[in-house]
């Protein structure tokens, strides 16, 4: 699934996330969660919220592992906390 294509759909299921928080007919947790992950490989803040949520709750990160499996591309992180590298300084 090439970049594009993968914020596309991302953005998509947010935009479905959105929806079904006001609509009784979607799930829009589901959505927005499903949007997050597919996100979290290209968009650095959707990555350290899967990775914040991986750490809090320990099922959930297990969960979503078993969701990465089927996204190219994406990997399960080694067992135990998951450690975020140092935000990068920015000069102006």
């Amino acid at each position: 699934m090439g970049r594009t294509l993968r914020i596309l759909t991302g953005s998509l299921l947010l935009l479905l996330g959105l929806a079904g928080l006001v609509l009784p007919i979607l799930q829009g947790w589901l959505f927005l969660g499903l949007g997050a992950l597919v996100l979290s490989r290209d968009v650095p803040f959707f990555a350290r919220v899967v990775h914040r949520i991986e750490n809090r709750f320990p099922a959930v990160g297990r969960s979503i592992c078993r969701l990465k499996k089927h996204i190219p591309g994406m990997s399960c992180p080694r067992t135990g906390p998951i450690e975020l590298p140092p935000p990068k300084d920015t000069e102006l």
